[in-house]
């Protein structure tokens, strides 16, 4: 998933007469005055190209599915079989709640400001510089840095979790060598013999990783991005395959977990939603915005479905031996083997594009200290310095179930479920929570008319 900033550039100044929203300009679809601007009849201002409603959901399914699915049948274990799969319902129904109120916030800024479109960080900021408060006004920076704080310790995070993801599962895949054959009726997954130690496979990963974040251009990658979606999906199906074919722990399972475990739980469930940084900017370049909830909601029906069905059928399938990844506990004959080397490959390549939220946000403001004819050399310098970084953290931490509830519990759950509802109250404080009365077209021409009159 990518944040793409917004910048000066990206929109049309609309403080001109030409191009005030009285203009025809404003909108590009039938008029909507009259009605308040919810998140069904939202029109983006000069709406004309974009992507296609199946393309955005497809983006919205890439962004919550990633390693933390597969950490969801450890995560039921720590809940139990009864309050786990509920409690991702739970959750689910939230984090949902709480993407369509980031949402409205920043449908009803960018009618507000005349925008096309605003980041996550921006809408934070924007919406405490219209607060009636003044000490909210004082904090909009440190709003949006706030917030971009966050997402850098998220994506970060989850490049530490690819870290340990990676190594895990290919340490497991050589140990395994010597013994591997086409037999996958035999349910053992793990082999006790000496072997290099998994953070030593995280070095050995190190200068590749290093290599592939000095593409700078995601289109470059997207290829082998589309490659490894495939390679993903088909791991995941014979994943499932197996469990269907394999359940039987069903009797002698922990039906609801002690309140320390849950804690570990929580963490892991919110890690695998992890999709509230793709929501904007995958909305901001719908060709119709006003499809986005209804997308969104399925998008979000689907990903729930296979975060419980995987919770459930993998803690059923390997009991108490369930690890921080299920492949790691996959039988070691070449067909799961190859699952383990596909979905491998796929985090390997999503490692680009988690680390190019984090980038994208650090990188220039290195690179305005330096001059223009070593800005390619610090660029690239502290790419590598910011792997270097999420390496040797996973070498600190190396179990992947420690990992992962950690980033879940302090940056994702900042990111998914704490700043949205504060963001609605700054936003809609002292008006009406829909948006202005008369409708978004009658305050937009009303905010024109005043602009003309000021002029004049």
């Amino acid at each position: 998933m990518s944040i793409k900033r917004l910048k000066s550039e990206d929109y049309n100044d609309y403080s001109s007469t030409g191009n005030s929203p009285d203009n025809d300009s404003f909108y590009s679809s039938p008029d909507t005055s009259g009605s308040p601007p919810t998140l069904g009849n939202y029109q983006r201002l000069n709406e004309r190209t974009g992507i296609t409603t199946p393309v955005t959901l497809i983006h919205l399914l890439k962004g919550n599915i990633g390693t933390g699915l597969l950490g969801l049948p450890l995560a039921v274990k720590n809940a139990g079989i009864v309050l786990g799969p509920f409690s991702i319902l739970v959750i689910a129904v939230v984090a949902v709640h709480c993407m369509q109120m980031l949402v409205k916030c920043s449908h009803h800024l960018c009618a507000k400001l005349h925008k096309p479109f605003l980041d996550y960080g921006n809408v934070v900021m924007c919406s405490l510089e219209e607060s009636p408060k003044l000490w909210l006004r004082k904090k909009s920076n440190f709003g949006r840095w706030f917030v971009e704080f966050f997402l850098i310790l998220t994506q970060l995070g989850f490049c530490c979790v690819y870290f340990v993801f990676l190594a895990d599962n290919i340490k497991q895949v050589v140990d395994a060598a010597n013994i591997t054959n086409n037999d996958c009726n035999q349910n053992i997954s793990t082999i006790e013999h000496a072997s290099m130690d998994s953070r030593l496979y995280m070095l050995c990963f190190l200068p590749f990783l290093i290599l592939l974040v000095f593409v700078q251009n995601l289109k470059y990658l997207a290829p082998f991005s589309m490659v490894a979606n495939l390679a993903m999906l088909a791991s995941l199906i014979i994943i499932y395959i197996h469990l269907f074919t394999n359940i039987s722990h069903v009797q002698d399972l922990t039906r609801v977990g002690d309140w320390k475990s849950f804690a570990m739980f929580f963490g892991t469930a919110i890690f695998a939603f992890e999709g509230i940084g793709v929501i904007l900017p995958v909305e901001n370049q719908m060709q119709k915005p006003q499809k986005f909830p209804a997308i969104m909601c399925c998008a979000m029906v689907i990903v729930t479905t296979l975060y419980i069905s995987l919770g459930v059928l993998g803690y059923i399938c390997f009991g108490d031996e369930i690890k921080g990844s299920i492949t790691l506990n996959l039988p070691p004959c070449w067909l799961y083997q190859s699952v383990k080397i596909l979905y491998s490959f796929g985090i390997f390549i999503t490692y680009a594009v988690q680390f190019y939220v984090a980038a994208e946000i650090l990188v220039p403001l290195v690179e305005v200290r330096v001059s223009e004819r070593c800005k390619m050399f610090v660029n690239l310098l502290f790419r590598t310095a910011l792997v270097i970084v999420t390496c040797a953290l996973a070498i600190l931490i190396p179990r992947l179930e420690i990992v992962i509830s950690l980033v879940g519990s302090v940056s994702s759950s900042t990111l998914a479920l704490i700043v949205p509802p504060l963001l609605e109250i700054v936003t809609f404080q002292g008006e009406d929570t829909e948006a202005p009365r008369g409708g978004l077209r009658e305050s937009s021409l009303k905010l024109g008319q005043t602009r003309r009159n000021s002029s004049t």
